[in-house]
Parts: C-alpha cells; sequence; structure tokens
C-alpha cells in the first residue's frame, strides 16, 4: 500500500512553530525573599513563596508578576487557615506561571535541556517543613 498524503520536503520546516514560545534556562538562582509587610502566618504559605520565587519561569517575571505572587501567596495562607474556597483561584492563578507539565505546554513554555540530574529539597529542608503536620494542625478540632 502506498504512503498517505504527499511525500513530505526534503528540508521540511515546521509550519506551526508559535513564535511566542518561550525558552527558559534551569539556572539555579536565588529567589526574592519574603516581602516583610505580608502577614503570612503558616509554615506552606512560606514554603509557596519560596518554591515559585525560586522557580525557574521566575527569571522572565517583571514586577506586576511578583505583585500576583505575594496575593497568591496571600491567599495560600488563607487555604492553609482552612478557608477552602480560595483553592480554585489559587489553581487558576499558577496555572498562567505554568505549574504543571500540561499548563506549561499550553504556555509554549520550554525549558533547557541540561546534562545533570536536577536535586529535590535538602534532608534538612525536608525535616524542617512537614506539610502534612502543618495541615493537620490547621485542620483538627480542638
Amino acid at each position: 500500500m502506498g504512503s498517505r498524503g504527499p511525500t513530505p520536503k526534503a528540508n521540511s520546516v515546521r509550519k506551526n512553530k508559535h513564535e511566542y514560545a518561550t525558552e527558559i534556562t534551569k539556572e539555579s538562582r536565588p529567589g526574592r525573599p519574603l516581602p516583610p509587610y505580608l502577614p503570612i502566618k503558616t509554615n506552606a504559605a512560606k514554603h509557596f513563596w519560596k518554591v515559585w520565587s525560586e522557580s525557574p519561569q521566575s527569571v522572565t517575571w517583571i514586577e506586576t508578576d511578583w505583585l500576583e505572587l505575594e496575593s497568591t501567596t496571600l491567599l495560600v495562607d488563607e487555604l492553609y487557615k482552612g478557608e477552602t474556597k480560595v483553592a480554585g483561584e489559587i489553581r487558576q492563578r499558577v496555572a498562567k506561571w505554568g505549574a504543571t507539565n500540561s499548563d506549561r505546554a499550553r504556555l509554549r513554555m520550554k525549558f533547557e535541556k541540561t546534562e545533570e540530574a536536577s536535586e529535590g529539597p535538602s534532608d534538612k529542608e525536608l525535616a524542617d517543613f512537614d506539610m502534612d503536620q502543618e495541615l493537620y494542625n490547621r485542620l483538627r478540632v480542638v
């Protein structure tokens, strides 16, 4: 049987390459410190700030993006205080930053390939922060 459609050209070029695709380097960088004027009480919200402020995406952020992170961190703080109505809003906001693989694909984010494997948090960082314990403390009935 023959092949479907016309034979591709020898030097074919992908026609649907998006001109606004973003290539992001995977460089390590210190994030911005949590602003002292934000009334953040929960460790989960502090961890949220740390993760996003150090994310590879944050290299491309301008000041309005940082303000959005501040307001979203306040929502995360409220979530861990027991206000579950803000969960959907948080998900919508982090999707715009490329929180998941599908979010990044939709935003046409592409990360530069590196030879070294990325390391997770250190044992000390994991010991210092226990999100399950934080959530248990916030939701338990006294």
